[in-house]
């Protein structure tokens, strides 16, 4: 079968006055020729670290705001955008007079209340990833998105979804490289140990709001050892697996590894998940080594499969025992009734079934019919902003909302310690009420994501 992709991008209507000559955008700001060039209104939050990797994108807008909690990672980005006005309070940044946009790289425990946000001011927004670190947050910012997604671009930073790779991964299968789909796996190594929370070192820096910092993450001590990373190069690593700031490698490499699966098989929400490590429950770290194993209801072109996701070391078996899945820090494995395909963001591997493995029964598309490159990630988002398809960027609130809201179950079935069933429609698990509670998590007073 040729590709039978569910198509989640609506088509979108365009604002066209005075005979096209002007677009007007959500903000109620007018596109065309009072605005040069066509260039956005753009909000940075979180002026440096993973923010610089976005500056080359942003000199093409105007970027009249600047966010950031910590005074000494300004530098970089007001010489960058000296005309910018500085924020410390991401809240009162989003009511910038004129915005249309915001690019987001805060931390992950104030992603979905950003998101939310924006979204209530009608701003396009890009969102570093992970979209949400509970269920309940995933599922608040996807039906706001839903409801403006006319309207609204949106994109989440799952940057390497822009590889060539993920486009081939998925005409392949679909196309019937490995015939039909049974079970999926996908798996990341890292293993980044902690105890618990940082016990309080030494007074805050002058430079730095602390208070901003923790936002609605539940009152913390200052510690140094939060930012002992260098700003420019992960510094996430040294809070995001706390549960009050992170979801550990669920939100971290995870977001980009099961990005792998999610662009290929078309799921929404499981029907049920179940979990398992080695590793006793901490209340305030998230476990390095975890099994998690989803079912996806079938749809119009595959079966009912499981999807199961590895972390920290422990890993699928592989098809074959001389292959060494070890040697694939970060990557995923398709399992057909013909064969196999095993693959990282860049490359692929078919391994047919057996003796009948000739691969006879696959007729690859022809070059004409290969899937378009997705191009420049960020600027995917800052064109959509301005075309009038709002909805089409690749991994827009809706797509990543369900991904991490998938994620996020995993971890709720560890906690749990049961296999849950997921009423997804509702946001419900039905056969374990105390496990409701893992969906949400405590938020200090004073904090809402409904601003």
């Amino acid at each position: 079968m040729k590709d039978s992709k569910i198509e989640r991008r609506d088509f979108i209507r365009k604002s066209v006055l005075a005979g096209g000559a002007m677009m007007v955008l959500p903000s109620g700001t007018l596109f065309g020729k009072n605005r040069p060039n066509n260039r956005l209104n753009i909000a940075l939050i979180g002026a440096y670290g993973r923010a610089k990797a976005h500056y080359a994108t942003l000199k093409d807008e105007n970027v009249v705001a600047i966010c950031e909690v910590n005074q000494l990672n300004l530098p970089p980005a007001i010489k960058e955008f000296p005309q910018a006005k500085v924020y410390e309070d991401w809240r009162k940044c989003l009511d910038h007079p004129g915005l249309d946009a915001v690019l987001c790289c805060t931390t992950d425990h104030t992603h979905a209340f950003i998101a939310n946000w924006a979204l209530n001011r009608d701003l396009h927004i890009f969102m570093e990833k992970p979209l949400a670190i509970t269920v309940n947050e995933a599922r608040t910012v996807r039906e706001n998105y839903i409801g403006r997604k006319s309207k609204l671009a949106t994109q989440v930073g799952m940057q390497r979804h822009a590889k060539p790779n993920f486009n081939r991964l998925r005409e392949m299968i679909h196309d019937g490289a490995i015939g039909e789909l049974k079970e999926v796996f996908a798996w990341g190594n890292r293993q980044l140990r902690r105890t618990g929370y940082l016990p309080a070192a030494g007074p805050v820096p002058a430079t730095l709001n602390w208070d901003l910092w923790l936002g609605p993450s539940p009152k913390h001590p200052y510690n140094p050892g939060y930012f002992a990373g260098n700003p420019q190069n992960a510094n996430c690593l040294n809070w995001n697996m706390y549960w009050d700031f992170g979801i550990g490698q669920m939100g971290d490499m995870g977001s980009h590894t099961m990005d792998i699966v999610w662009n290929v098989i078309d799921a929404d929400l499981p029907e049920s998940v179940k979990a398992s490590s080695p590793e006793a429950y901490n209340p305030e770290v998230t476990p390095v080594e975890l099994t998690a194993s989803f079912v996806f209801p079938a749809n119009d072109w595959r079966d009912k499969i499981r999807c199961t996701w590895f972390q920290g070391g422990a890993m699928p078996k592989p098809p074959l025992k001389w292959l060494d899945l070890n040697k694939i820090p970060h990557g995923a494995m398709f399992k057909g009734n013909k064969g196999y395909i095993i693959a990282n963001f860049d490359r692929r591997l078919i391994i047919p079934l057996g003796n009948k493995g000739d691969l006879t029964y696959f007729d690859p598309r022809s070059e004409e019919e290969l899937l378009p490159d997705l191009g420049n990630f960020q600027k995917q988002w800052t064109t959509a902003c301005k075309n009038g398809k709002p909805s089409e960027t690749a991994c827009n609130f809706e797509y990543s909302a369900n991904m991490i809201e998938t994620m996020c179950l995993g971890l709720a079935a560890y906690r749990a310690g049961e296999e849950l069933v997921y009423d997804s429609k509702q946001g419900a698990i039905q056969n374990v009420a105390s496990a409701n509670q893992y969906l949400t998590k405590p938020y200090r007073k004073g904090w809402t994501m409904n601003g």
